[in-house]
């Protein structure tokens, strides 16, 4: 408790060596006092958690309408083998964003608890710890909406505590080494409020940035965790993570004062409970990522963003190089032992090709393979936005073999709803959303409801497009499950050939070997695979006592002791 203490006044002196301590000291009151109270119900089991589920991100409306509909499927998630769901934005919003324009950090969506209020949470996060699945939600720290009474009162004319709580200013010139975050749909990183009276956001115009020079923004944003924590939420995923700290003469991005503000954060959170994470968004290369690690002092995961699009690019050049090279040390340097990688191949936004882990060369080839209606063109260029099964047409063994490489290459995988059935985009959602924002945001492409009586029909048809995708990555999950070298183990890479991904995953006495053939032509691999390995998952055929991997097909494959 002293070292706590000793920590958080360091921080702030780093972040405000010229403001007095007094509001510090009444905050760590509070964090004790919540402390003091959990102690009886906060028993730790296992902090690391985290590097062995299997994530499901989902909107909960889209979803199944709202929290009683998300506790009915509970079950669902348990048979396809999740273990951790990342609940897209729920808090208070008018939703001009997909809910990441906040307007009450401590308040989730009326429309998402139905006629009981927030006892349709509270029951949804008890049976979800029931049935063993952990539960993540979004928040959004560096900015809010401007409908949040925090942005109203600052916006007032007369001096008050709000004032300062946001980034004001009386024209548009600050911060001119800012990149356009939304190039395309914003013209400015500034909004005019009045004559003479402007505001920052590095999102939409109505996402205005939150000031962290000033230290009552910090700590408030702390009690939104401490908030939640108490609740009895397994995490949080800290959207917009790079963007916190901002100074003049910089582009406001992985600012060494943003890493302050993060330290700070994961002192408060781990004191009141160790097995609660902090999951790093920060779109950003590996080196900068990793920066968000800390010495295993800040986030405790945080997205491989680069590796994504590389997937893509490895399975259209039928080549395993660009996985390699983007996991090379050179390119993904090594992360403490207590953090994780968490990764994935579609999420709530677009196949983001964003130059910051991207080359030119790479966002060309990559765009002229998958987007392939000029609709799902994001940011001129910068993004596709579509769904899995739309990016691979619909083809079944390339879906299966993404979600394989996935869910094997190391890390913990994230599957985005309505991807373990091949959902395609939603037009009609994307049209609604235009008129709702006045904004043509495609990334809504990706988005929209499930139909439960049509999927049900779907998956009831073993043959069906919809089955195979469900039942193949359903087996893969268990497998995983099942198998701890395949969910921690270490990955070591293969060479079989310029279109083989292979790797092997060990640890202890235990190996697995996953086979990925990436090309269009059948391939026939060393006898050794067949006399003393067992097939765990996928189909060969056997040639001259050989195997015969078909094209665009994965084995795994279980070292026999």
């Amino acid at each position: 408790m002293h070292n706590l203490k000793a920590d958080l006044y360091k921080l702030w002196k780093t972040l405000y060596p010229e403001i007095s301590t007094k509001t510090l000291d009444s905050f760590f009151n509070e964090i004790l006092e919540q402390k003091q109270t959990a102690e009886d119900v906060n028993s730790i089991s296992d902090s690391l958690w985290y590097k062995k589920v299997v994530v499901y991100s989902l909107y909960v409306d889209l979803f199944n309408n709202d929290f009683d509909g998300l506790s009915q499927k509970l079950h669902y998630f348990q048979d396809l083998g999740i273990n951790c769901l990342w609940l897209l934005p729920i808090l208070e919003s008018p939703m001009k964003d997909a809910g990441f324009d906040i307007s009450d950090y401590k308040k989730v969506r009326t429309d998402l608890l139905g006629s009981r209020g927030g006892e349709a949470f509270d029951d949804f996060l008890k049976k979800a710890h029931e049935l063993g699945i952990k539960v993540i939600f979004d928040i959004a720290i560096n900015h809010t909406s401007d409908q949040h009474d925090w942005f109203k009162r600052s916006s007032l004319p007369d001096r008050n505590k709000y004032s300062n709580y946001y980034i004001w200013s009386d024209n548009d010139k600050g911060y001119s080494d800012c990149r356009l975050l939304f190039k395309g749909m914003c013209d400015s990183n500034w909004e005019k409020f009045s004559e003479h009276k402007y505001y920052f956001h590095r999102f939409f115009e109505f996402q205005p940035d939150l000031n962290y020079e000033n230290p009552d923004v910090l700590l408030d944003m702390c009690r939104n965790f401490m908030y939640w924590i108490d609740k009895g939420v397994d995490g949080f995923r800290a959207d917009a993570i790079p963007y916190l700290w901002k100074e003049e003469g910089t582009d406001c991005e992985n600012l060494d004062n943003t890493h302050v503000i993060i330290k700070f954060f994961r002192k408060v959170v781990e004191f009141l409970n160790p097995e609660v994470i902090l999951l790093a968004e920060a779109c950003q290369p590996p080196k900068e990522v990793v920066k968000y690690l800390g010495q295993g002092d800040e986030c405790h995961a945080g997205y491989h963003f680069p590796l994504m699009p590389q997937i893509y690019k490895s399975m259209a050049l039928e080549s395993p190089e660009p996985i390699i090279n983007v996991l090379s040390p050179l390119v993904t340097p090594e992360i403490p032992e207590n953090t994780q990688w968490f990764t994935f191949l579609r999420c709530h936004d677009e196949l983001s090709l964003e130059l910051v882990y991207v080359s030119e060369e790479d966002r060309k080839y990559i765009h002229e393979n998958y987007c392939h209606k000029p609709e799902w063109d994001f940011r001129m260029g910068e993004g596709i936005s579509a769904r899995l099964s739309e990016l691979f047409k619909f083809d079944t063994d390339k879906i299966i073999q993404a979600f394989s490489i996935m869910l094997t290459l190391g890390g913990t995988p994230i599957i985005y709803y309505g991807d373990e059935f091949g959902k395609p985009n939603d037009k009609k959602y994307y049209t609604k959303q235009i008129k709702l924002t006045g904004h043509n945001d495609t990334r809504n492409l990706v988005r929209g409801k499930i139909d439960w009586s049509e999927l049900e029909v779907q998956l009831k048809d073993k043959k069906s497009f919809q089955s195979i995708i469900f039942n193949n990555l359903k087996k893969m999950i268990s497998i995983r499950n099942a198998n701890p070298e395949i969910q921690v183990g270490e990955t070591e890479f293969i060479n079989l050939g310029d279109t083989i991904l292979a790797y092997k995953k060990t640890i202890n006495n235990s190996e697995t070997v996953i086979l990925h053939n990436l090309s269009q032509k059948s391939y026939t691999l060393v006898p050794e695979y067949k006399e003393d390995y067992e097939l765990l998952f996928g189909s060969f055929m056997e040639i001259n006592d050989q195997i015969n991997l078909g094209p665009r097909k994965t084995i795994w494959l279980k070292k026999i002791y």
